[in-house]
């Protein structure tokens, strides 16, 4: 059996082992020492793609067998290949580009091991998540990730609506094909705050393309009709303004205010008791509440 053991940043072969590899964005000169110790020792590589692997290997000079291993598959085989490590195999899987396991098969192949009690060992590596985050330059100290973005629009509204107070940046992942439809949900939602489309990261034609919501929308909608919209994109909305959080705010006390009078003309609820429905239903502080309850008689 075969382990591979992290010791001083090298690998070294013991025992079964599924070995998380991460792989470049887009630029192979990314590629880490423990990415390529790793591709050299596994007996077996498993990954979303193996036309994409087979040409990532290929370019290092490295010939491994390979696996296919993806969204449509992973459910399936995740339990035999945990089963294999167990039996001594050390298994290595990869992602197209970037760190498995982030919106990838890598999630449940690792929960499956985990569950079965296999070893497992992940070697860090680039994100786009992380990457996007830190190039945009929003001054957040927290983000949001939530993968793909949807797409239909009835549930891109709802994900955003929900995410409306969250005091952090928000980052989705977003295909060329559907950007600009993206933009125009998030230009409505948000039209007060930054944009960042980063797009191609770490490729040759890398651009990351930021100004406010409607003006970003309005930049890739004359883009579409070129055509020339193209590569991976990552799009972060930047934290609430001090604006959109003063203006969300008047608009909840607003809404409390409606809802005490209803709630006083109904005549059921004490005072404490019409505060208390107040603070809950429109995260107002106790004074406010108290204020608007008294305001009323």
């Amino acid at each position: 059996m075969a382990l591979f053991v992290s010791v001083g940043g090298t690998l070294s072969r013991e025992t079964g082992k599924l070995i998380i590899i991460p792989t470049p964005l887009g630029n192979l000169g990314d590629v880490t020492t423990r990415t390529l110790q790793a591709f050299g020792l596994c007996d077996t590589m498993c990954c979303e793609d193996t036309r994409v692997t087979g040409k990532l290997l290929a370019a290092l000079g490295i010939e491994k067998r390979l696996e296919r291993l993806d969204e449509a598959t992973v459910s399936r085989r995740a339990g035999e290949i945990v089963r294999r490590v167990l039996n001594g195999e050390v298994i290595g899987f990869a992602s197209d580009a970037g760190m498995p396991g982030v919106s990838d098969p890598g999630q449940r192949l690792i929960d499956e091991a985990r569950n079965q009690g296999a070893a497992v060992e992940v070697l860090p590596g680039g994100t786009a998540v992380a990457t996007s985050y830190v190039a945009s330059g929003f001054p957040t100290q927290t983000f949001y990730f939530g993968a793909f973005f949807p797409r239909k629009d009835g549930e891109r509204k709802r994900v955003l609506e929900g995410l409306k107070q969250l005091d952090a940046a928000l980052i989705f992942y977003e295909s060329p094909q559907r950007i600009v439809s993206a933009l125009g949900c998030i230009a409505e939602a948000f039209p007060l705050r930054r944009v960042a489309v980063c797009r191609e990261l770490t490729k040759v034609h890398e651009e990351v393309y930021r100004d406010f919501a409607p003006a970003v929308r309005d930049e890739f909608a004359l883009r579409a009709e070129t055509g020339s919209i193209k590569g991976e994109i990552v799009i972060v909305i930047d934290a609430p303004t001090d604006e959109e959080r003063n203006a969300a705010h008047d608009e909840r006390a607003n809404d409390a205010a409606v809802r005490a009078q209803e709630l006083i003309a109904e005549g059921a609820l004490s005072k404490k008791d019409i505060v208390k429905t107040l603070r809950t239903e429109f995260g107002i502080s106790r004074n406010e509440a108290y204020e608007l309850v008294i305001g009323q008689f």
